[in-house]
């Protein structure tokens, strides 16, 4: 007779739950840091938050609806977004931090398009230029926590995938 171990049954479900928390807690924190530490967001700021945002949803899709399926394709999703917010916070340090403007770069269009700074602008209103919302946090740049999260995110959703496929 064969027992149910629902210990070991793959899901990723939890995991994907959790993914979904630590994003809020990530945009939560980013707005703490706005309004109570006085770091105002630049475009790349404002589209990280965006991908935060999007990775929540996805793992959130994929913790609450379940099926091998889609907790999969949400787990495998949240790898190409967690990417792009990486390359988004190497991008922001490395180059848009010393330029002067950061009017039309692919963020400013980005963050234009989707109409998120009219909607919501307490949350994605862009606020400072590049150079200017340059800020460290513990003596690190605040875009390099967003870029390690953003890694561990990615880590994260190709382990849920693992996971959810059995």
């Amino acid at each position: 007779m064969r027992s149910l171990n629902l210990r070991s049954a793959p899901s990723g479900r939890p995991q994907l739950a959790m993914i979904a928390l630590v994003c809020l807690a990530a945009v939560g924190f980013a707005l703490f840091a706005q309004y109570q530490l006085d770091m105002q967001p630049c475009p790349w700021c404002i589209l990280q938050r965006v991908l935060f945002l999007l990775i929540a949803i996805l793992a959130g899709l994929g913790a609450l609806i379940g099926g091998r399926v889609l907790t999969s394709l949400s787990s495998l999703l949240i790898v190409p977004a967690a990417a792009s917010g990486a390359a988004s916070a190497w991008y922001q340090h490395f180059v848009a931090a010393k330029t002067v403007s950061c009017n039309l770069t692919l963020a400013d269009r980005i963050v234009s398009s989707l109409h998120l700074d009219t909607a919501l602008p307490a949350a994605f209103e862009v606020r400072a230029s590049c150079a200017d919302a340059a800020s460290k946090l513990i003596g690190v740049p605040f875009e390099f926590w967003s870029l390690a999260l953003f890694v561990a995110l990615g880590m994260a959703g190709l382990w849920c995938a693992r996971r959810a496929r059995g």
